[in-house]
């Protein structure tokens, strides 16, 4: 007893939560409002409230993760944590959406980059769909399918559209070009935002709900195609012929990575939400590489790209290492990528011989153990890539180190290929965005 919170039950919920709602949440909001107040060409307004929402923020997620690991779980995926932490975070999310309202009024701009509408779309999305979904008017199967609608959509219309805005910015930033087609931003974001909102409800199916339910989820999963491909093709198209740089600029390379992963786990979603896959995979560890594609290698590793690029410049300062920035992105790279592929491997075997009545329950259990024991190796590896980013993280905050007189790259890159930019004084908020 005296051990419960570290058992699977507690322990798995509390990393859940925390990486949601603590690393992915609040970094894709330190990301955005850089983001917004360098698009818009203004300085932010309600600092105060920004300020304020990190405070609460963080003592939400203390009380959300302890509150879990001491047993207080209230057993609903993605929401384990109590009713006591959302009082603090759900005010938080509505604080940033005020400021960046009040800085949106401020802009000096008249056209809107694409990331401006990924990032003031999600901050309009995130705090709905959080209070929506803790409202007490859900009980027995209706809680069940609004469970997956909410947590299908926390990740596709607040996660997703802060990556997809810091990609869409610093792709076309680094290379020194514009977007390839606007036309195309913007049908796959009024894509994203009328397909993804119907698509949760596929996890239930064989569940205790209406059949049309889930057949007109897995009906908009397969729409989500659309905007999944038109990204894609933006991208790779505005990338073309400065591939080469990928080599040499650690955003650039963390990014692309993630611009290439959201593209893998769009489509294997879509693929996945049908009835006879699902057959095999539901309950298997196949799901649990999809959600890691899909957090980890698209979204997480967006925002290492995104961090590479703001803290510089927020900073004033340099990162120290080239060699250490390198370790972290093959340690993470080559961790997801070892992870994910263990358990899409096992996930598949594992549900094959579950529908085979002849192989005992135990066996399959022992024949997972050795996907079980790779995943571990991934994992280790991207552990070691989480303490090395740590550590760069305190080196550039404390401006440890001799400074520099230019970017971090991997290697020395040649002098016309990025454009030069001085580490002091860092770039106004007049500086000319990606466009």
């Amino acid at each position: 007893v005296q051990h419960g919170w570290l058992t699977f039950g507690r322990v798995r919920p509390a990393h859940l939560n925390t990486v949601i709602y603590g690393w992915i949440s609040m970094t894709g909001v330190g990301v955005a409002t850089w983001l917004w107040a360098r698009l818009l060409k203004t300085r932010l307004r309600g600092k105060g409230l920004l300020l304020a929402s990190v405070g609460l923020w963080n003592v939400g997620m203390v009380i959300g993760t302890i509150g879990i690991l001491v047993g207080y779980s209230r057993a609903i995926e993605w929401v384990e944590m109590p009713l006591l932490a959302f009082a603090f975070i759900v005010p938080a999310m509505a604080m940033v959406t005020a400021a960046f309202i009040l800085t949106l009024r401020e802009r000096r701009v008249h056209h809107l980059f694409i990331s401006v509408w990924y990032t003031g779309a999600a901050m309009l999305w995130g705090p709905f769909l959080v209070i929506a979904f803790l409202l007490p008017i859900y009980s027995g199967v209706p809680e069940s399918t609004a469970n997956w609608w909410y947590a299908h959509n926390i990740l596709g219309l607040w996660i997703t559209p802060i990556a997809l805005a810091a990609a869409y910015y610093l792709i076309p930033k680094v290379i020194g070009r514009p977007v390839y087609s606007y036309h195309l931003s913007y049908l796959g974001f009024w894509t994203l935002a009328l397909f993804y909102n119907w698509a949760g409800a596929h996890h239930l199916v064989g569940g205790p709900v209406p059949q049309w339910t889930t057949t007109v989820s897995i009906v908009f999963s397969m729409m989500m195609i659309i905007p999944v491909v038109v990204v894609a093709v933006n991208h790779h198209l505005t990338v073309v012929g400065h591939f080469k740089k990928v080599i040499y600029s650690p955003t650039l390379r963390f990014v692309v990575f993630g611009a290439m992963s959201y593209t893998a786990v769009s489509l294997q979603g879509s693929f996945q939400s049908l009835r006879a896959w699902q057959e095999i995979t539901h309950f298997t560890q196949y799901t649990i590489a999809h959600s890691h594609l899909g957090v980890y290698a698209f979204a997480t590793m967006i925002l290492f790209g995104a961090t590479y690029y703001i803290m510089p410049r927020v900073m004033e300062w340099e990162w120290e290492s080239p060699r250490l920035v390198s370790i972290h992105f093959w340690t993470t790279g080559l961790g997801i990528g070892i992870y994910i592929t263990a358990l899409f491997i096992g996930g598949v075997i594992q549900g094959l011989q579950l529908l085979d009545p002849d192989v005992a329950f135990l066996q399959i259990v022992e024949d997972l153990k050795p996907w079980f024991w790779v995943r571990s190796i991934g994992g280790t590896l991207m552990t070691i890539g989480h303490f090395v980013f740590a550590y760069l993280l305190y080196r550039i905050i404390m401006r440890k180190g001799a400074p520099q007189t230019g970017p971090t790259y991997f290697r020395p890159a040649p002098e016309d290929m990025f454009g030069t930019r001085q580490t002091k004084p860092a770039p106004t908020i007049d500086e000319q965005p990606g466009l």
